[in-house]
């Protein structure tokens, strides 16, 4: 039976809410894990592949300033509503194309839109509910529910491949999204602190000096995870082992066991003590990538991602809205997720040449040296810069 104080308590009936609103449209979001075969099929190299990505994550990236803003005006609720909305259309339009060109670019644009915008908002949504005193532990939990649509994304694109086609997997993203949305209507305001700082923006956030080292760090990490988001498609198929669900499942599996039973541990013994072997397990996943030569192996690199992910993601988001000005929590948060678009955005185009010119094994070598580096980079920046206090909660 828990002992935690009423005001320590994690599961509360909004944080169910939006655990389930994030779960949805994080399934909705990740059937497109398997979008590079279907553009495969429509002729498109890899470096397009990774293009295509790229643009999505870029409109991500552009709408997270007015998204971060709106939120500490407004809101959260007017973000993840209208997120929502224009998801279920750009699910809906993928229907639409036919080859590759402007429609579908117009189509990864709108897509990037709402989900910058969805999980931008349900993250900041999640930090303003979850008790101070075990940040880490809560966020990686309500991380939980993006961990898992990577995999049942993954699994459920294999399974609908395997005995429909690419129309009908869209069809099942538009069903989903629709749910999502519909979920999403009761959940209400959340409280925000109040009486600090005034709040100055996005670009206030961006340059705050004790959040620089986690924006570069954040970068690393997000740019060796597009190795595997953006090119396990293509990588399994040319390689013929594994398969996109036992990957992401792995991965997810791992992610989520850890932050279930032993997400209390950075709290306990501090972030940083846990922070650095997470992306050491990130640099090995990527490498092991590289070596795999059976199904095996892509289950061992997805077991290493995922234990790496499990701690790496909440403990930096932790770190953000521990010294971010609470007046700007929105626009901090929006500007956090957004570096896993940037990585996306920078990521694949540039793996997707590397993958072209020398092979994908290489391509996941390239990876791997990605979060050592930023790693080691994080460590000697960020022991110089002397933490900004936020205003108490």
């Amino acid at each position: 039976m828990s002992t935690a104080r009423p005001k320590d308590r994690l599961i509360t009936v909004p944080f169910v809410l939006a655990f389930v609103v994030n779960l949805l449209q994080g399934l909705a979001l990740h059937g497109y894990l398997h979008l590079p075969g279907f553009l495969a099929d429509l002729g498109a190299a890899e470096a397009t592949i990774g293009f295509v990505f790229g643009i999505m994550s870029g409109a991500a990236i552009f709408i997270r300033p007015f998204a971060g803003r709106i939120m500490d005006a407004w809101g959260r609720r007017p973000v993840f509503l209208a997120g929502g909305v224009a998801h279920l259309a750009a699910c809906a339009l993928y229907l639409t194309v036919h080859y590759v060109g402007p429609w579908l670019v117009a189509v990864r644009v709108l897509q990037g839109f709402a989900e910058g915008a969805i999980f931008s908002a349900l993250f900041t949504y999640a930090a303003d509910i979850v008790p101070a005193s075990r940040r880490t532990e809560g966020m990686g939990l309500f991380g939980v529910s993006g961990m898992l649509p990577i995999s049942l994304g993954g699994l459920m694109g294999d399974a609908v491949l395997a005995r429909a086609g690419y129309r009908e997997l869209f069809l099942v993203s538009v069903a989903i999204a629709t749910v999502a949305l519909l979920a999403s209507l009761p959940l209400a305001e959340p409280e925000r602190p109040r009486g600090g700082p005034r709040g100055e923006g996005f670009f206030a956030a961006l340059r705050q000096r004790d959040l620089v080292s986690i924006w570069f760090v954040g970068s690393a990490f997000a740019t060796a995870l597009a190795a595997a988001f953006v090119f396990l498609k293509r990588f399994v198929e040319e390689e013929q082992i594994g398969s996109v669900g036992l990957f992401f499942s792995t991965y997810a599996a791992a992610a989520i066991l850890l932050r279930v039973f032993f997400g209390w541990l950075p709290d306990r013994v501090g972030p940083k003590r846990v922070f650095f072997p997470s992306m050491l397990g990130i640099a090995f996943a990527m490498a092991a990538m590289g070596l795999a030569r059976s199904d095996l192996h892509i289950a061992i690199a997805g077991v290493l991602a995922g234990i790496g992910h499990g701690y790496a993601f909440p403990i930096l988001s932790a770190m953000v809205v521990d010294r971010a000005n609470p007046a700007d929590r929105g626009s901090a948060v929006s500007l956090f997720t957004a570096i896993f678009d940037a990585g996306i955005f920078a990521g694949g185009p540039a793996l997707g040449v590397i993958a072209e010119s020398a092979g994908f094994r290489a391509m996941y070598f390239v990876a791997a040296a990605l979060p050592l580096a930023g790693a080691v980079v994080f460590w000697l920046w960020d022991a110089r810069v002397e933490p900004t206090a936020s205003a108490a909660e």
